[in-house]
């Protein structure tokens, strides 16, 4: 069976919940849409907004308190908010990738080898067993290798490590200046292989919440190896679905889940600092046109807040003083207007209760943009 370029971008919006905001609970719409971006503290709820009927970003601020919701360095390297149920899962298919990756370079440079990593790494949980600031771990670290291997050390373990950013109680449940605590899946993962029954797990959530996929779809989405991604779907063969993309690519899918068709609606939406819909392919394609990426994904790895329309990125947003600045790269209809006016009012409320402009930070990026149409877009006073 092939599907065309715009029923992919529909299906992956459909399963992320961008097509229509359903009445789900966080942990619902967790499960859904597998995971969430969080580098940025205010992300992850601008994401579950954008997501959720009638969002209460106090029913995540209570998800991440009891860690039923967590936050972790996982998927790509980068910082993600994950169902707790889900971790043991993610982390332990990333090991091949977290070994290869925080066990040399710097961990490497400072004299430390992969065996000094295995023996301080359950002295560190155990030490992590409530939350500890990140002055306290790398005090801890200095303690057992001294000064000079201190950054090096430290840099290594805290994403090797099976460490959970702890929530420090700042308007978006965590701040920039992290603590830490450990993750309480027992036994750390070691070793540089993955596990193949989580791989094939992980593999499963994510067509489901981003699919129908390709091999370096998935190696993309998780940083994982193409090898260990299409021996994992050999084994999954009689699972999912195969297709084949408007180029050719062969594609997997799980065989009942949603591909609404082509003609869908997509209402636009006021995407978050780096969205996971925008980095979980390959194919960026297929939600950012080429011709934009490079002004949404800058070069030092920042996702700019974009403007989805009709399903693609068309602009940049971010939030002032006075509104919504929302920065179209191609002319909009009247009709998209209103309903990035109306996303804006929403909006608001949200960031009202919490940081009005949480992103001020990356307003660099600004200067740099080409000339587009400009519009402050209000928000509820």
């Amino acid at each position: 069976m092939k599907i065309t370029e715009r029923e992919l971008n529909r299906a992956g919006l459909s399963r992320q919940l961008l097509l229509e905001r359903p009445p789900l609970t966080v942990a619902q719409g967790m499960r859904q849409v597998v995971a969430l971006q969080a580098q940025q503290p205010a992300s992850p709820y601008i994401a579950l907004w954008n997501r959720l009927s009638g969002f209460d970003p106090a029913a995540l601020d209570d998800a991440f308190a009891r860690r039923s919701v967590v936050k972790a360095t996982l998927m790509r390297l980068t910082l993600h908010a994950v169902l707790a149920e889900d971790y043991p899962d993610f982390r332990a298919a990333l090991q091949a990738t977290l070994y290869g990756s925080r066990l040399g370079y710097r961990f490497a440079a400072a004299g430390l080898t992969p065996k000094d990593a295995e023996a301080l790494v359950p002295e560190l949980l155990a030490f992590a067993d409530r939350p500890r600031t990140m002055a306290e771990m790398r005090g801890w670290v200095e303690e057992r290798v001294g000064a000079e291997k201190r950054d090096g050390c430290w840099w290594g373990l805290r994403a090797y490590a099976p460490l959970l950013h702890s929530a420090t109680n700042a308007p978006w449940s965590f701040g920039h200046r992290p603590s830490f605590v450990a993750s309480g899946i027992g036994a750390a993962p070691t070793g540089r292989s993955a596990d193949p029954d989580a791989l094939r797990t992980l593999i499963l959530r994510y067509l489901a919440g981003f699919g129908p996929a390709s091999v370096a779809d998935v190696a993309q989405f998780a940083m994982v190896r193409r090898s260990l991604v299409r021996e994992a779907l050999s084994a999954l063969d009689d699972t999912v679905e195969h297709l084949q993309g408007p180029d050719g690519t062969a594609l997997f899918d799980l065989p009942d889940a949603p591909r609404p068709p082509s003609d869908t609606p997509a209402p636009p939406r006021l995407m978050a600092m780096w969205d996971s819909v925008l980095l979980a392919y390959a194919d960026r394609g297929r939600v950012i046109p080429p011709e934009y990426r490079p002004l949404v994904i800058r070069n030092n790895g920042d996702v700019l807040p974009t403007l989805l329309v009709d399903g693609y990125v068309a602009g940049v947003w971010r939030p002032l003083a006075d509104g919504i600045e929302a920065t179209a790269f191609h002319p909009l209809s009247r009709a998209t207007w209103q309903g990035l006016a109306e996303e804006a009012l929403s909006l608001g409320v949200l960031l009202a209760d919490r940081e009005p402009t949480p992103y001020s930070r990356y307003h660099h990026w600004w200067v740099k943009l080409p000339e587009g149409d400009v519009r402050l877009l209000p928000i509820a006073r």
